[in-house]
């Protein structure tokens, strides 16, 4: 039987050069970058393909974003020499986006997008949504769009599995990082985002990390923490029972909790109903 591996790695690289040229299609562009392993990707391959004058990172900074990503991409962006900078947003402020309905990440990405125009200089704005990330409830993404955004990698039909597969070939230390969506993404539909609620998931998150935990999830319910972490994490957390409990409890919760069916990314969507 021949070895698929050539084939693969073929394919991989057609999907780099055409995430490539449609990079190069803008005289100059801005990344959304949080950190993650698609915006990371995305700010690496902008930065070696256009340049450091053509290509720019922008990192929002608002109470939605963890402390440790923040500081990630401070790193990341001096390790790989690009051309970063933070930008304040306050989402906060926008009474839409406090009540925390189906269309909280319209007027997140709408914040966003409207912090980084000052700074665009006629750049284009791109992001690392991928072709997977199509199939979810992310109005985010149209926001996003709505506002002149671009998304490279969807052009070149690149899914999550093969953005990891790509940025471990690049040698990139995102390539296994663990997905880390904002903070809000913690709090059920219908309950209010505040600065409290964002630092008591934060302080406990940060706490969890601590124990060595590195894809986790604390979910909001006032009181109740529900902790999320991998099925292969659930011993290493009740072997830590004492350590975990004072860990959330440190961050304000009265009642710990671990969910027994593991991590399931954006899992709150399901309280949306069906999609059409």
């Amino acid at each position: 039987m021949p070895d698929p591996a050539p084939a693969l790695e073929a394919e991989l690289g057609t999907k780099v050069e055409a995430v490539r040229a449609a990079l190069r299609r803008h005289a100059a562009v801005v990344v959304a970058f949080s950190g993650g392993a698609d915006s990371a990707l995305l700010a690496w391959l902008a930065h070696d393909t256009l340049g450091p004058q053509r290509a720019r990172a922008v990192t929002a900074v608002s109470p939605s974003l963890a402390p440790e990503e923040e500081q990630d991409c401070a790193a990341l962006a001096a390790e790989w020499g690009l051309t970063w900078e933070r930008v304040q947003t306050d989402e906060l402020a926008n009474p839409a986006y406090r009540l925390n309905d189906g269309q909280r990440c319209f007027h997140c990405k709408t914040s966003l997008m409207e912090a980084i125009e000052p700074h665009r200089g006629g750049a284009t704005v791109v992001l690392g949504v991928n072709r997977d990330d199509l199939g979810d409830h992310r109005p985010g993404q149209t926001a996003a769009a709505e506002h002149g955004a671009v998304f490279p990698f969807v052009e070149a039909d690149l899914t999550k599995d093969e953005v990891r597969a790509i940025s471990r070939r690049l040698g990139l230390r995102t390539w296994d990082k663990p997905a880390a969506a904002c903070l809000a993404s913690r709090l059920p539909y219908g309950t209010p985002v505040t600065m409290v609620t964002l630092r008591s998931v934060a302080v406990a998150e940060s706490g969890l990390r601590a124990l060595g935990l590195r894809s986790l999830r604390v979910r909001h319910y006032g009181e109740l923490a529900r902790i999320e972490v991998p099925l292969g994490d659930l011993a290493a957390v009740v072997a830590q029972r004492g350590e975990v409990v004072a860990a959330v409890r440190a961050a304000g919760y009265e009642y710990v909790t671990l969910d027994l069916e593991g991590l399931r990314s954006g899992n709150l969507n399901h309280a949306l109903g069906p999609r059409s």
